[in-house]
């Protein structure tokens, strides 16, 4: 099944056109890159996506659906979007079975999501006395929670340590292999680089290139190269 299909969107801020008439799809079992420079439209988009933000044109749906259509949405679709959205009172076990009893998930799946994000040992202290790191990995948890068949994830290496990103690329892979769609947005694209299969860049609001990695990155170019190359260009042929 279809995971992510963007289509002719466009969304405009008074004079101001933050996504211009942008498409691409997601196909099952691959990760996908999104990048772009700051304005780019990237926020725009994954809001749009998840129904944060209403299109002034276009759609953007998940497994066929817009977000707002979407009969238990955590069990099709989990977004990491933004890591501070917990209350600090709350341990990390209590906020997601909050999120999960509002889902009509069990406690053992919240068990089974702390552990696919390490964070079992601290799951019983309060998200207020976490580190960045622990929060982005606890919005993670939350993201996996209805087991989705397809992730969005914005930034889900800030805050983490090396380690803590070595781990994070391997799940990221590991869930593309599982079949699941994924799309990652980053800035790090050295990183970015080592976990997807595919890169969607974007520029002013327009698609720039939707290719497999291998292709973008061929002679030895880096994906940070093949990133300033094409917006460069695309720059040039827009002013």
């Amino acid at each position: 099944m279809e995971g992510i299909a963007v289509r002719g969107l466009t969304k405009r801020y008074g004079r101001i056109l933050a996504v211009d008439d942008l498409s691409f799809t997601l196909e099952p079992g691959r990760v996908s890159g999104f990048v772009g420079r700051n304005g780019a439209g990237k926020s725009t988009t994954l809001r749009m996506l998840l129904g944060l933000t209403r299109p002034t044109a276009g759609t953007a749906t998940i497994a066929g659906q817009p977000y707002h259509a979407l009969r238990d949405p955590l069990r099709h679709v989990g977004a990491l979007v933004d890591p501070n959205c917990f209350h600090p009172g709350r341990t990390g076990r209590n906020a997601l079975r909050a999120i999960g009893r509002a889902a009509r998930i069990g406690d053992a799946r919240v068990e089974t999501a702390l552990e696919l994000v390490d964070l079992q040992q601290a799951a019983d202290r309060r998200v207020g006395g976490y580190s960045l790191g622990m929060r982005q990995r606890l919005a993670l948890a939350a993201a996996l929670l209805g087991d989705p068949a397809t992730l969005i994830l914005d930034e889900p290496a800030n805050g983490l340590d090396p380690d803590g990103v070595r781990w994070l690329r391997s799940l990221i892979r590991g869930l593309g292999g599982q079949g699941r769609s994924l799309l990652v947005s980053s800035h790090v694209l050295a990183e970015l680089a080592q976990a997807v299969d595919d890169v969607i860049v974007i520029e002013k609001g327009r698609l720039v290139a939707h290719n497999p990695i291998a292709t973008l990155t061929t002679g030895g170019e880096s994906l940070e190269d093949a990133f300033l190359r094409l917006t460069a260009t695309s720059q040039g042929a827009t002013s």
